[in-house]
């Protein structure tokens, strides 16, 4: 469940401070705030998901990325990812940033997510301890079956998920593909 004292970094579009406020508020009122995901790969090149939890406010059951949340007002992106992944995900790993873009995404509850993402990668084959109030279900699936299945339409992903997607697929390419073709 989502404390309703949390605040987010409201940011313009160079991700420049503009303020603070109240999560719930800035996602009534679909104000840009700066927010962060992460995609972690196994050893093979897949992708861990989680399956969000029911109780959450808004996409709960839903598959998307391992972990995504918002930086506390006097933390670094990166520092937010690190202790969200282990909040979430339960498990520590290295980050490393590899690109940033904006999105928008409105949802039936009346809700809409404006965010500048700082998107986050790293590598982790060890055991995993979801918390079960921010997880309900996880699974590592390759980048192809998330393709397919999003090409589908079958709903099954976060709107995010589905904005992000296609950027991660060509970083993946480009890099996961690569790597594995001169090693």
């Amino acid at each position: 469940m989502m404390n309703s004292n949390e605040q987010v970094v409201l940011v313009n579009e160079f991700d420049e401070k503009m303020g603070l406020m109240g999560k719930m508020e800035a996602h009534k009122k679909a104000l840009l705030h700066r927010a962060f995901s992460v995609f972690i790969f196994n050893k093979n090149g897949e992708l861990l998901l989680q399956q969000r939890a029911m109780s959450k406010y808004h996409s709960g059951g839903l598959w998307t990325n391992t972990c995504c949340s918002h930086p506390r007002p006097d933390e670094e992106p990166k520092a937010g990812a690190l202790r969200r992944l282990n909040e979430e995900m339960g498990f520590e790993t290295p980050l490393e940033k590899i690109f940033d873009f904006i999105y928008k995404a409105s949802f039936e509850n009346g809700l809409t997510e404006y965010e500048f993402d700082h998107v986050y990668i790293g590598y982790y084959d060890g055991p995993i301890n979801p918390n079960p109030a921010e997880v309900n279900d996880y699974k590592y699936c390759s980048m192809e079956s998330i393709l397919n299945s999003l090409q589908s339409k079958e709903g099954l992903f976060t709107a995010w998920l589905e904005i992000i997607f296609p950027k991660m697929m060509q970083w993946w390419t480009e890099n996961w593909r690569n790597s594995k073709k001169n090693s």
